[in-house]
């Protein structure tokens, strides 16, 4: 999963205006100063200062020293950053920001990827591209995660921004092969193409042959997500006319030959390659199979791999060439046995990023821990996700790990049995941990030795990793592995709990004890009305707050949203709900600076 990505911003960019301060800078008031100067020669200075600035929240902290900051920050910005599309309008964008060139915009919650939200919920892209294509004729990027796109969306799109480059749809839906035809034929300049976890539907539209038929600007094409066949005459010749193509990556329905054809032809600059269904396909070769390693061996600036949808084991040793040099590496569409595994992973001495499928056993895990001193983020996804499963990896593989890879910055790890020691030890061993997403899929699952609560694995984990930031937990909790997190969690931003707490109580310790959260997602926990009233003092502070089959009554929703009215409250349900029930099934609270959405379905309720 691309979710990813734990952004350190506040929920958008925009906020509303600061009021002008005596104690702020002399900018600020030039009449009460014995040297003024005229407005626009401040402006002027601030704008070339302003330019240097980068980072999103130097620029937040920027646009609220006072008035005047606040209206060239606005000026200068070309990049903006929005955490969650109903937080505020298109017009109030447009209205804010001047100069916009590159958007990032999320859409639908996180839990929206485990199916426990509605497919037509909202998250529409449809009210932003067109008021962006009024303000913004030279808009450059676009970067969407968990949007609804539709086909027609993408034509706005390609046709309003002539110089449009780079186009990145994650976790998205709606569209099909049509509306990404129209976008490689019309969008001239593009750079970048990549549908990553999106769902794409088969419109039996050959997309790729829309490209221009001179020399390309591409520089990353990613259709891993694209469950359809392609013109793979086509795809030839689009990477033989892109010269500066890095990143490629490819579907299942592209086979280990046709691979091997695009990386003789186009291997010599590629440095992020995605395989492809990494199987032979229906060619026949009557001298036999053609040297796969040789093509690999091309690739000598091939550093991300990923891929391997369909993989037939015997041909696996052929990206052996690489391996020295890979810093990345995903097999989470590999069922690989640790036998496949050892002798690839024992010659990615550089890796730093490792993705698999628990296929790869605690043996597996063990050998990363002996070779990859280098790693700094290790996923771990289940190959069967029922509860009920035998899963192949546990605290064995955990504490190899936690001693073999010291450098360890980011965890997500799926198993069905863990210990508290496993935890205790990775809190000592990996002290740079900022994220730690540990899930234990059968429900309620304690130390799998002891017996006993999983409350002082994951406290030692909130109290020894300093730099934590995002936490999952799992497993069978008490309140009081709440009430370390509360102690110790004072950087963390986002908490993702299920199946854990004993009571209110719980909920009340993280509320009141970690002062940056900013997202908060809960399923199936016992946290009802007194939880959530607790938690009235930070609801503005934070982007948005999720409870799913919780305890929670549609009175206590009510009264939130009376006191706090520049919060949603939205109740999530059914169509066939009774407005009258005595209890919510789904609340999901966020803060908005234009009030209530006008696009709700009729299974939300907004209070």
């Amino acid at each position: 999963m691309p979710e990813d990505d734990e952004d350190q911003s506040p929920p958008s960019d925009l906020r509303s205006q600061p009021p002008c301060s005596p104690n702020k800078s002399r900018n600020c008031i030039s009449s009460s100063s014995s040297q003024t100067f005229p407005d626009h020669v401040l402006e002027n200075v601030l704008e070339n200062v302003l330019q240097f600035l980068d980072s999103r929240c130097d620029r937040n902290a920027a646009s609220l020293v006072c008035k005047l900051w606040w209206k060239v920050e606005g000026l200068t910005r070309s990049e903006v950053f929005i955490g969650n599309c109903y937080a505020l309008s298109p017009a109030r964008l447009t209205q804010r920001f001047k100069r916009v060139r590159s958007l990032l915009l999320k859409g639908k919650p996180r839990f929206a990827d485990f199916n426990l939200m509605p497919p037509d919920w909202g998250a529409n892209f449809a009210p932003w591209v067109s008021t962006m294509a009024k303000a913004y004729p030279w808009l450059e990027k676009v970067d969407l995660k968990r949007m609804f796109v539709t086909d027609d969306d993408l034509a706005l799109l390609a046709e309003s921004f002539p110089g449009f480059k780079e186009l990145v749809l994650v976790c998205c839906e709606g569209f099909g092969t049509s509306g990404i035809a129209v976008v490689a034929n019309k969008c001239r300049k593009l750079k970048v193409l990549d549908l990553i976890e999106s769902e794409v539907t088969d419109d039996e539209v050959d997309w790729v042959s829309c490209f221009p038929e001179d020399v390309t600007c591409l520089e990353s094409l990613a259709f891993d997500c694209v469950e359809a066949p392609i013109n793979f005459k086509a795809l030839e010749g689009l990477v033989g006319r892109s010269p500066s193509l890095r990143k490629l990556r490819l579907n299942r329905f592209v086979s280990l030959e046709e691979l091997r054809r695009l990386l003789l032809l186009g291997a010599p600059q590629l440095t992020s390659l995605g395989t492809g269904s990494f199987s032979r396909g229906d060619q026949s070769d009557e001298q036999g199979p053609p040297d796969y390693a040789a093509a690999f061996r091309a690739c000598k600036s091939v550093v991300c791999l990923s891929g391997f949808r369909e993989l037939m084991p015997e041909y696996l040793p052929a990206i052996l060439p690489v391996c020295a040099n890979l810093t990345s590496l995903n097999f989470s569409y590999a069922n690989i046995s640790p036998d496949m595994f050892k002798p690839i992973i024992h010659s990615c001495h550089k890796l730093q990023i490792f993705w698999a499928l628990d296929s790869i056993c605690d043996e597996g895990l063990q050998a990363v821990a002996a070779t990859c001193k280098e790693l700094r983020e290790l996923r771990i996804f289940p190959f069967d996700p029922r509860e009920d499963s035998e899963g192949p990896v546990s605290e064995l593989g955990l504490q190899a790990i936690s001693e073999g890879c010291r450098k360890l910055e980011s965890l997500l790890y799926f198993c069905q049995r863990m210990t508290n020691a496993a935890l205790i030890a990775m809190s000592h061993n990996c002290p740079e941990l900022t994220v730690f997403r540990l899930c234990i899929m059968g429900r309620h699952r304690p130390d799998h030795v002891t017996g006993k609560a999983m409350d002082e694995g994951f406290g030692a984990i909130v109290k020894n990793c300093k730099k934590l930031t995002r936490l999952a937990v799992s497993g069978l909790l008490t309140d009081q592995a709440f009430r370390y997190m509360g102690e110790y969690g004072k950087l963390i931003r986002t908490l993702s709990v299920a199946f854990a707490g004993d009571s209110d109580m719980a909920l009340r310790h993280v509320l009141e004890g970690c002062p940056r959260l900013q997202k908060l997602e809960i399923r199936d926990s016992p946290f009802g009305d007194v939880a959530l009233r607790s938690g009235m003092h930070r609801y503005y502070n934070m982007r948005f707050v999720w409870m799913s089959a919780c305890s929670l009554s549609m009175g206590c929703c009510k009264d939130v949203a009376r006191a706090m009215p520049n919060l949603v409250v939205e109740v999530i349900g059914s169509d066939d709900d009774d407005e009258n029930r005595e209890f919510v099934d789904t609340l999901y609270m966020y803060r908005s600076l234009d009030g209530p959405r006008k696009d709700a379905p009729q299974f939300v309720t907004i209070l």
